[in-house]
């Protein structure tokens, strides 16, 4: 049976920072009250220079150059954003332009917070059913530009940034063993936008309201993912005849570490085996899981064999979990990734 290994990753961020301090002079808050309520000390933010498509790129030549792989050895490309620079044509076709990946196909996929667990999935089926060999799967999100910057209950939670993982086939019982996904489209109205568009650069006090923002209703977004994150979590791993005990890490959705913390207790983990970085970046929308996993794997917290446990949740309301299993047996390895 072929398979779909993870063979290189990579991440893009933002240069410029925006700390609990700075949101303190914005908004009716305080560094006290973020971080008891959310685990977030700074999230990174985009500047008038940068683009869901060149954090894209960015993140997107890390993870060929860690695969070894020229762009031109790219068979298909899908981008999880909900925050494209334009409504047409995709990001992703903008990507294989600027790559030059000129052998790929190339499409979006929008699925909120969990669009990259969505993304990487069905491009794991084209592998499997033998129609591509590699393929690049990317979550990219400029979600402050969705933000309205007077309203705590969200200006708090969001950063921006990029994340980009390559596939390839291999028939060894390595990569993605299970996958569930589920949406609910009776909490969508806890969790939108009503209008769209990310063209426009706020001014730098980021107050002017020049474009519909996102709504939450956070209550009962925290009630749905407190729940989900563990079930979705533990059915892919029962789904792959394995038991929670031998989860040796988990990469869930960088929303809220108290979201993180019940997802935890549920599977009965202790903190060293769950990879967290919101603290430094806030909710990164669809970048959150591929960056963890690119952190993770510079940190050497990915080895050969581990069974790590990918899970998100999002606007939808969505959510999806997939089980990975860490290496790269049958594949080509010319890249610097282990």
């Amino acid at each position: 049976m072929r398979n779909a290994a993870i063979t290189g990753w990579g991440m893009a961020l933002p240069e410029q920072v925006l700390t609990n301090a700075d949101l303190e002079r914005m908004v009716e808050t305080s560094d006290e009250w973020i971080v008891a309520r959310t685990g977030i000390r700074e999230r990174r933010i985009a500047a008038s220079s940068d683009t869901t498509l060149s954090l894209s790129l960015a993140a997107s030549r890390q993870a060929l150059q860690v695969a070894g792989l020229a762009p031109a050895d790219v068979d298909l490309i899908v981008v999880a954003t909900v925050t494209p620079d334009m409504f047409m044509p995709s990001t992703a076709s903008l990507l294989q332009r600027e790559l030059g990946a000129e052998r790929a196909g190339a499409f979006d996929l929008a699925a909120a917070c969990s669009g990259f667990v969505y993304a990487l999935n069905v491009a794991a089926q084209f592998i499997r059913a033998g129609t591509y060999d590699t393929v690049l799967v990317v979550g990219a999100d400029t979600l402050t530009r969705m933000i309205d910057f007077t309203d705590r209950g969200t200006c708090v939670l969001f950063g921006d940034g990029a994340g980009a993982v390559v596939l390839q086939a291999t028939e060894a019982p390595v990569g993605i063993l299970s996958t569930l996904l589920g949406s609910d489209g009776r909490g969508a109205c806890h969790l939108f936008v009503d209008g769209w568009g990310t063209g426009i650069v706020d001014d730098e006090d980021r107050t002017a309201l020049r474009r519909p923002y996102m709504k939450m209703v956070g209550s009962e977004v925290f009630r749905f993912s407190v729940r989900v994150m563990g079930e979705a979590a533990e059915a892919v791993v029962k789904q792959a005849g394995l038991t929670l005990a031998d989860i040796d890490l988990l990469i869930p959705h960088q929303a809220n570490i108290r979201i993180i913390d019940a997802a935890a207790k549920r599977l009965d983990l202790p903190r060293e085996r769950i990879w967290a970085n919101l603290d430094r970046y806030g909710n990164t929308s669809a970048a959150s899981v591929p960056i963890c996993i690119a952190e993770a794997a510079a940190a050497g917290a990915l080895r050969p064999g581990m069974n790590v446990v990918l899970v998100a949740f999002g606007a939808g309301l969505s959510w999806g979990a997939t089980l990975v299993r860490w290496g790269t047996d049958g594949v080509e390895r010319r890249g610097g990734g282990e």
